[in-house]
């Protein structure tokens, strides 16, 4: 087993600083934000950038992985305190609220839901799809869900309601409704 050296201070120091600027220029510019400008704002060069983050996938994930993993954590408090059905609802406008919010974390999802399997699994993309499995199989024990959703089919549709909700006002004021409409035809016939 090889084991992994910890980082020098003065990297464990450039790597921080990294992530600071990228939350900052994805913040301005979106996932588009400029790889070099971040390692300016950084105090770096573009080098040590690739070195440490080998791809702006890389980069986005590394900016967003605490994020995403709160609103993971989000899908267990939510159904701690609402019935699944409901609480699935919940986390889903949350999660939408949280891609029209949060720049670039829409575009981070979206690689990370894709089927495309020369796509390597992400940290990001594992915790929200364990995240979902859970709520949406909640749901279905329920009865509350069709049986035939699959809870990668959730987290799809989510993204693409919260385009469409961005795009309708740029704030996602509509996002609760728009998933509601998705909601109901998810809706298991009574």
């Amino acid at each position: 087993m090889t084991q992994v050296k910890p980082m020098r201070a003065d990297a464990r120091r450039n790597y921080e600083r990294l992530l600071k600027a990228a939350v900052e220029a994805f913040a301005e510019h979106g996932e588009g934000a400029s790889l070099d400008d971040i390692a300016k704002r950084a105090g770096v060069g573009s080098g040590t950038l690739y070195r440490h983050f080998p791809t702006r996938q890389a980069l986005l994930e590394a900016a967003y992985l605490d994020r995403i993993e709160a609103l993971a954590r989000r899908a267990d408090e939510i159904a701690g305190e609402l019935p699944p059905g409901e609480a699935l609802v919940e986390w889903l406008n949350e999660l939408g609220l949280g891609m029209i919010q949060v720049r670039g974390l829409r575009s981070l999802l979206g690689s990370a839901v894709t089927d495309d399997d020369s796509t390597v699994a992400t940290a990001c993309g594992a915790c929200l799809k364990v995240a979902a499995e859970r709520m949406v199989r909640a749901a279905q024990a329920e009865g509350t869900l069709r049986e035939d959703v699959e809870p990668i089919e959730v987290l799809r549709l989510t993204h693409g309601v919260a385009t469409a909700s961005e795009l309708a006002d740029r704030e996602g004021r509509d996002i609760r409704r728009y998933l509601s409409l998705v909601v109901e035809g998810l809706r298991r016939a009574r």
